[in-house]
């Protein structure tokens, strides 16, 4: 390595040390510049969060990488490197897995990674995260790639730690550590999280990160399968009322009789089956936040008593006479539109501006661009850890049905598609492969997703869709999937014989459920719900 390729790598990272640079930005040169140095075929920055390294930049490995979570005692690889105290390489025949193995990016079929070195990085003392460096040719490391690391390493952790004190400085964004653990937190269990990089989804956060320290009720809309939820959660411990309890209730999963009972708690003897005095959710809430999943569900008779909460913060149990005071924060999703509901009298309008005070949409998959890919890797993480699998990707022709596919089910389609596919996949490669890879086949999508087989000369990928195009083609979905569910429904009672129990367990819904569904699509025999 001569000293002049040296310098003119190194001498503009140092000059960057001293500017105050995005942190995409100053992470894509340390990588642009390890590119320079060193003969490798990918290289990444991974960032350790609890027990799992996150990756923060990447250079030459696919764009689903960014979304994986590798949890580090499922990648002995990665704990080697967090271990060693000095840049390590792995012999070319080393018998560990290695994480990126199918990964890298623009290379046809699945190669493996031959030869692979990295460091770990700490800052202030403390183990921040790695470095790799990624080849598919074996022997391309030598011993003075690794003394060059040693080096390069001290100054990836020096603009690594620059990163951090320019976000302390500039108030711009919380300690990476804290923020993720209230993510982590938000999301109920391990590795979930709100995940996205498009400037949709950026928009999304900042608009959490904005009204989470308030107290104001947040309504939040979008389509089903966005993750409002997800979003509950991460406003919730966001919140000066993180270490109080978060309580959820779906409003369209109760039957009406039982949601005032929930909602407000009822005494023993209120109605057949109250054998005892319980609390109701405001009340399990005090002090925290209560979420309140479908509320355009409940019914007018329930909204009239929730307006008195709101407005009072002191409600009655079902039965009772006495007062109960509860503080909490409300936090409210549906997928419906609440001012047409309003027009409609199935909302009450007071409640409706109750509700609404601050309006939170999470806008749908279609909407995300690229942040499909980045989801899916998350999801093929999970599904390559739950099956014990090496490794899991996508190739090229997966990828753009991904990106070209519109997505009416959003992530929730999305993580369900790629766990289905997985098996098929599996299915299909037998014996097993080391590297399972997933194709357009494996994911069955609509024709209209497919891209042509890349073993087809004369066909090209078609290209990606920008994400308000792709809004304006869905823009007739929502009546074309009311059609569908109304069809479906119709023809599903008919088989037996207007029997809702029966038609509800077909259809695997609850009984209530699907009543209040045929509701809303206006189905002309919803009178025999009670059946």
């Amino acid at each position: 390595m001569t000293s002049s390729k040296w310098l003119h790598a190194l001498v503009p990272l140092v000059a960057d040390l001293s500017l105050e640079l995005p942190e995409p930005e100053r992470y894509r040169r340390l990588l642009e510049a390890s590119r320079a140095l060193f003969p490798c075929d990918a290289t990444a920055l991974l960032r350790l969060q609890d027990d799992c390294l996150v990756p923060l930049a990447i250079d030459g490995l696919s764009r689903d990488t960014l979304g994986r979570r590798f949890r580090v005692t499922e990648h002995p690889r990665f704990a080697t490197l967090l271990n060693a105290p000095e840049p390590l390489r792995f012999p070319p025949d080393s018998t560990l897995p290695d994480p990126y193995d199918g990964l890298v990016d623009g290379v046809q079929g699945h190669l493996p990674v031959h030869d692979c070195m990295g460091c770990a990085l700490h800052v202030e003392g403390q183990p921040w995260g790695l470095l790799t460096l990624d080849s598919l040719a074996s022997g391309s490391f030598t011993d003075e790639h690794l003394a060059a690391l040693q080096a390069f390493g001290k100054l990836a952790a020096a603009t690594v730690a620059a990163t951090t004190r320019i976000n302390r400085l500039s108030l711009r964004v919380e300690d990476e550590r804290l923020q993720a653990e209230r993510y982590r937190r938000a999301a109920g269990q391990p590795g979930r999280q709100l995940l996205g990089h498009s400037a949709a989804f950026k928009q999304l956060l900042k608009d959490v990160d904005l009204v989470a320290s308030s107290d104001l009720t947040v309504l939040i809309t979008g389509e089903t399968g966005v993750g409002k939820e997800l979003v509950a959660q991460a406003l919730h411990a966001s919140s000066s009322r993180s270490d109080r309890p978060l309580v959820s209730l779906n409003c369209a999963a109760l039957p009406d009789t039982l949601v005032e009972s929930e909602l407000f708690g009822h005494v023993r003897g209120a109605f057949t089956g109250a054998v005892s005095e319980r609390q109701g959710k405001f009340e399990l809430a005090d002090g925290g936040t209560l979420f309140l999943d479908e509320v355009g569900e409940l019914p007018l008779s329930v909204q009239a008593k929730l307006l008195r909460v709101l407005q009072s913060g002191q409600l009655q149990r079902l039965g009772s006479d006495r007062e109960h005071h509860a503080d909490v924060r409300l936090i409210v999703a549906t997928n419906r539109d609440l001012a047409a509901e309003v027009r409609a009298g199935r909302l009450r309008a007071d409640i409706y501006h109750r509700l609404s005070v601050y309006p939170l949409r999470v806008p749908p998959l279609r909407e995300r661009g690229r942040d499909a890919l980045l989801l899916s890797g998350f999801f093929l993480e999970e599904n390559r850890s739950r099956l014990g699998l090496g490794s899991l990707r996508l190739d090229h022709d997966a990828q753009a049905a991904l990106l070209a596919y519109d997505w009416p089910g959003n992530v929730r389609e999305l993580e369900h598609l790629i766990s289905r596919s997985v098996l098929k996949a599996l299915g299909r490669q037998c014996p097993r492969p080391r590297i399972v890879t997933l194709t357009a086949a494996d994911l069955s999508l609509p024709s209209s997703a497919q891209p042509p087989s890349s073993t087809d000369k004369n066909a090209s990928t078609p290209p990606v869709q920008p994400a308000d195009d792709a809004a304006l083609t869905t823009a007739g979905l929502r009546p074309a999937v009311e059609a569908f569910e109304r069809r479906l429904i119709q023809q599903c009672l008919e088989r037996h014989q207007h029997n809702w129990a029966a038609a509800a367990r077909e259809l695997q819904m609850d009984r209530a459920n699907l009543v209040r569904l045929a509701r809303r699509l206006n189905l002309a025999d919803t009178a025999q719900g009670d059946r």
